[in-house]
């Protein structure tokens, strides 16, 4: 089976933007480079995140908070991981003997059911519309001036294009791949000369420059900032061109996510600070355990082959590492054995940068209903993620004419998972 699909509801439908009105058919569907504000110290060199979204709803049930042997505990067993007393999913056997590289939050209450509400408070650590998400924020405050690719990165097989960058500008919004294909119309037409070509982008600045005397610098801006972006993505075409190394696939997996992971591995490598891939296939309203075996089975190698990798290369104490979804699934199983939206009590994994190994926060009650110790949401988690990274969240974005500050003041970081 093949699980690529979501609630067909019309208020499950996401919300789809083009880059600058249009898509990456074209260079001028990247975000553009708009002059850089100042921004909160980040101690150390380059800081990174990877971010693992897996979209739908995972089961908390059937990942990080099993329930085996309860009235809505599921088929699965619990098994043991690297850390004593730790218990995660038997569907997660490999993640479970890297978990002296993770820590677990098992009782966030979004207290949403909806996709789109959910996501955006996992996303942005706010309920309101109008900020940014984790990584425009992370491309803004700790991306390196010259950094050498797009600062955040994501890569996704469908849909979820949603407005990333706020008011912190189009330089920061996630540029989408699709995949480890490239991008279309990255490379210079071949009977084009380099002196051609210099002659041609010398005549678009000239253009552009005539524009912003006459009043439309931002648009200038923004148009100018795609071509860098387009040209930054020329000079780095061999990163789409190099096939996944025989032995990594052999490791990794030769599926599609699989793939994701090793081109995620290299992007990390090679300059990017935030990388999210989507996994697909998450939304189980019918058939949720049979669904799980096989999207958590395409899940768990990679990711646990990925987080070795980063950390033999010495990449994991400067990449912070998330595993999250917009939601759980409701401890009851419905008709259809499938399970339903559930904001109620949900878990995330997180390892790397800045977070305690080995932490599991807060827990569940004995049925997995309802949260019964430890209660955070979306607020503390952002908070928690750029405490981690050295970036002090109680100060303000800087944008002329506001004060926006970066994390919601009603919300604090998670001091026990803080390293």
């Amino acid at each position: 089976m093949r699980r690529n699909r979501g609630c067909n509801a019309a208020d499950h439908l996401i919300a789809r933007r083009g880059f600058l009105a249009g898509s990456m058919g074209a260079t001028l569907a990247l975000p553009n480079l708009v002059q850089a504000a100042g921004s909160p110290d980040v101690a150390g060199g380059h800081k990174r995140i990877l971010q693992i979204y897996l979209q739908g709803g995972v089961s908390q049930f059937e990942s990080w908070d099993p329930k085996p042997g309860t009235l809505h505990g599921g088929p699965f067993r619990a098994i043991e991981t690297s850390v004593p007393g730790i218990h995660i999913s038997e569907l997660l056997p490999h993640t479970a003997k890297q978990m002296h590289h993770l820590s677990l939050v098992r009782s966030i209450n979004l207290k949403t059911n909806d996709h789109g509400v959910g996501r955006k408070l996992m996303e942005r650590g706010r309920r309101q519309e109008g900020y940014p998400y984790i990584g425009s924020v992370a491309a803004k405050y700790l991306g390196p001036k010259q950094n050498p690719l797009p600062g955040y990165i994501h890569i996704s097989t469908r849909g979820l294009t949603d407005v990333t960058d706020a008011f912190l500008g189009p330089k920061y919004a996630q540029l989408k791949l699709e995949g480890v294909k490239p991008p279309s119309n990255i490379a210079k037409p071949e009977e084009m000369t380099e002196k051609d070509y210099a002659r041609r982008d010398l005549f678009r600045v000239t253009v552009n420059n005539r524009f912003a005397r006459r009043g439309q610098r931002s648009l200038v801006d923004v148009y100018n900032g795609a071509f860098d972006q387009a040209q930054q993505l020329m000079a780095r075409r061999s990163l789409f061109e190099t096939e996944a190394a025989a032995q990594d696939l052999q490791r990794y997996g030769d599926h599609f996510f699989a793939r994701n992971c090793i081109f995620a591995r290299s992007l990390l490598e090679h300059g990017a600070t935030c990388v999210k891939i989507t996994h697909h296939g998450y939304d189980t309203h019918a058939e949720n355990f049979n669904f799980h075996l096989e999207q958590l089975g395409e899940f768990d190698r990679p990711f646990a082959t990925l987080l070795t990798d980063l950390h033999d290369r010495g990449l994991l104490e400067s990449t912070l590492v998330m595993v999250m979804s917009e939601f759980g699934r409701t401890p009851k199983v419905n008709r259809m054995y499938g399970r339903d939206h559930w904001g109620a009590s949900l878990s995330i994994a997180l390892g790397g940068c800045g977070i305690k190994p080995g932490v599991v926060v807060g827990k569940t009650n004995d049925t997995g209903t309802e949260v019964a110790d430890r209660e955070v949401d979306g607020g503390h988690l952002f908070h928690t993620y750029f405490r981690a990274l050295g970036v002090d969240t109680t100060q303000t974005h800087d944008v002329p004419g506001s004060v926006i500050p970066i994390g919601d003041p009603a919300a604090a970081p998670i001091q026990e998972l803080l390293a």
